[in-house]
């Protein structure tokens, strides 16, 4: 659980670090509702990139962040609701936008989530302690900047087969970086270089997205509230909420639908993976192109119990309409089939695994015969930022992406898009899933029997865990006081 004990010597370091750095932490709730961000840091945010190793940055760590490069400030959600010319579906499918995150993607805001508990509480010393970020691309990436702004050494991990531009820009920012064997679903081998790196002797801390409880109360609070804000806004009287979709990656992303659950109890929770590689389908294995959902295991802080429906989705799928939503020949056919040039234009805010979760949000849609009044909800974690190189080395691949490609994308993987390998959850179902734990993270990473069944049978043990936000805003806003920098 969310161990929120005092440690006065290392937070006594981490305070003077923050003032010498001139770091201020924004609370959850600012990052929910920047509204409560003080006029002082949004003015000076005017003169800073989005991207900027600046401490201010720690600010737009939220959903609400003016879609711009430099100097934006903060408005509503971001977000695009996506036509039926588009899905081939009536249901209204729409997706916050991951890109304008620092970083480009959502996933600095569960690095934060993970980080900050530690830091001011003193159970990770910045001064002398280094943060270890275990990840399938973008959390690692998320981990790296969070602990520059905030003064830390780091150390970032993931496979040796993820996107160049990952690479690219880690080297700018991380201490130090661990390139692991294989892809998308070598989750195994990470875990393994985080106990190589335990054993060996350094000071570090280890802050595993895939069994973080931070992760899970960050986006239950912070992402669970911009997909109610979105709801709000795009709601009318006669419509109704039935769905959110996402990858499960390492489950963080998911607890958004919790929350959404508790607010539309009847509201479903669905759960992708890749066909290459289908564990919560069939506790199957392989390997696939979806790149940094992880996978090939059953995260600890996945909820299995409020998880409603299991899709798995081809990867060919996701390549085939990156180069459709992208490609000059592409966009051109879109525009033919009645796609708004303005949407045609936004494609590109759709990553690899973005993609996925707009064709499982698809599937999910004919799977219940969903109609006009029916709103689904998805996510687009990152963007096409991140993937330039694929679309490169696809085009060396297999050739120039020409209209007759276009339309075999657009009716093989849009409107042709199936309910095959899905599943509806019976209450045995979600156990085997929840059972699948249990290889992990018992018997090879240290988690205990009593812990595993508390996950499934005490009902107090998911609200427990994301109910302290308000006892960390509660020492955020101490730590900020003990800085003096507020005043």
């Amino acid at each position: 659980m969310i161990d929120l004990t005092i440690y006065e010597d290392a937070l006594n370091r981490a305070v003077n670090r923050a003032r010498e750095r001139n770091i201020i932490i924004p609370t959850l709730k600012q990052q929910q509702d920047p509204s409560l961000i003080p006029p002082a840091i949004v003015a000076k945010l005017k003169n800073v990139g989005l991207w900027d190793l600046n401490p201010l940055n720690l600010f737009r760590i939220t959903w609400h962040n003016e879609p711009v490069a430099h100097g934006g400030g903060f408005g509503p959600v971001n977000f695009i609701e996506f036509p039926s010319e588009l899905t081939g579906v009536p249901a209204r499918i729409i997706a916050p936008v991951g890109k304008w995150f620092p970083t480009g993607a959502h996933k600095v805001g569960a690095a934060f989530g993970c980080l900050v508990p530690r830091l001011v509480t003193g159970q990770f010393d910045p001064t002398s302690q280094k943060a270890v970020w275990p990840s399938t691309g973008n959390y690692c990436r998320g981990g790296a900047y969070d602990s520059a702004l905030l003064g830390c050494q780091s150390i970032a991990i993931l496979p040796e087969g993820m996107s160049q531009e990952r690479f690219d820009w880690l080297k700018t920012v991380a201490g130090e970086i661990i390139a692991t064997p294989g892809t998308e679903s070598n989750v195994k081998e990470i875990f393994d270089k985080c106990w190589e790196l335990r054993n060996s002797g350094e000071d570090l801390v280890i802050f595993n997205q895939f069994d973080e409880l931070g992760n899970h109360l960050w986006h239950y609070n912070v992402t669970g509230s911009a997909l109610l804000e979105i709801l709000e806004r795009t709601m009318g009287p006669n419509d109704s909420f039935a769905g959110f979709i996402s990858a499960t990656g390492s489950a963080g992303t998911i607890a958004a639908g919790d929350r959404l659950k508790d607010t539309f109890p009847a509201s479903k929770i669905v759960a992708l993976e890749a066909l290459q590689c289908p564990t919560l389908l069939n506790n199957g294995f392989g390997e696939h192109r979806i790149e940094g959902i992880g996978d090939k295991h059953v995260p600890w802080i996945h909820n299995a119990k409020n998880t409603d429906v299991v899709a798995a989705i081809d990867d060919e799928a996701t390549i085939s309409l990156i180069r459709l939503f992208n490609e000059p020949a592409g966009k051109k056919f879109l525009a033919k089939q009645g796609v708004a040039p303005a949407l045609v234009e936004q494609l590109n805010l759709l990553g690899i695994s973005g993609v996925g979760n707009l064709l499982g949000a698809i599937k999910f849609a004919k799977w219940f015969e969903l109609g006009e009044n029916d709103v689904v909800l998805a996510v687009l974690t990152d963007s096409m930022e991140m993937y330039g190189s694929r679309l490169r080395e696809l085009n060396e691949e297999r050739g120039e992406f020409t209209e007759t490609d276009a339309a075999v994308a657009y009716h093989r993987y849009l409107l042709g898009e199936n309910t095959a390998n899905m599943q509806e959850l019976t209450y045995p179902d979600r156990k085997r899933v929840h059972n699948l734990k249990y290889y992990t993270w018992v018997e090879q990473q240290g988690k205990t029997y009593q812990e595993i069944q508390a996950q499934w049978y005490d009902p107090n043990y998911w609200p427990s865990a994301r109910n302290k936000a308000d006892e960390i805003d509660a020492l955020i806003e101490e730590f900020n006081a003990k800085t003096g920098l507020l005043k």
